[in-house]
């Protein structure tokens, strides 16, 4: 048993280090607040690509791993995100829209929708209840999509 204990800590170990890099892979010492919002948003991102494989059928249903998604999903929304949005950081390598700046109680009313939601999907996914969850999970979705259409360029600009 102490083998394999062994065995499995030093799997980690090299995976942690092989994706090191993937985890500073938008940080630009030039542009640390874009980086630090994108970074974010990657995060965020990484939590709900699966959720929604999961509810769509493409992966095979795992609520324990739904549960610390929709965790992880709540637990990076409550960043402070808006800090990565100081003035002046609309410029720069950024899919962040002007008008965030320009509009920026907008812009804060749907980041607390967002984690308004996400905090119910969390609370759904705890349930169990598939049905909660998909109801959730497309609340979620809408409130991030609500950001996305006003707020998110399809390019980046420079």
């Amino acid at each position: 048993m102490q083998k394999a204990h062994k065995a499995i800590l030093s799997l980690a170990t090299v995976a942690a280090l092989a994706i090191s890099p993937l985890a500073v892979s938008h940080f630009n010492d030039q542009e640390p607040m874009q980086s630090y919002r994108q970074s974010a948003f990657t995060l965020m991102a990484m939590n709900f690509g699966p959720m929604n494989a999961m509810l769509e059928g493409e992966m095979e249903w795992d609520q324990k791993k739904f549960e610390r998604w929709a965790e992880g999903l709540d637990d990076v929304a409550e960043l402070d995100i808006l800090r990565g949005f100081a003035p002046g950081t609309e410029k720069g390598t950024t899919r962040a829209k002007p008008e965030i700046w320009e509009n920026m109680d907008d812009f804060k009313s749907k980041l607390a929708d967002l984690r308004e939601a996400a905090e119910i999907l969390d609370d759904a996914a705890e349930s169990g209840d598939r049905e909660e969850i998909a109801e959730a999970f497309a609340a979620t979705g809408g409130a991030c999509k609500a950001c996305h259409d006003e707020y998110k360029s399809k390019d980046y600009l420079y």
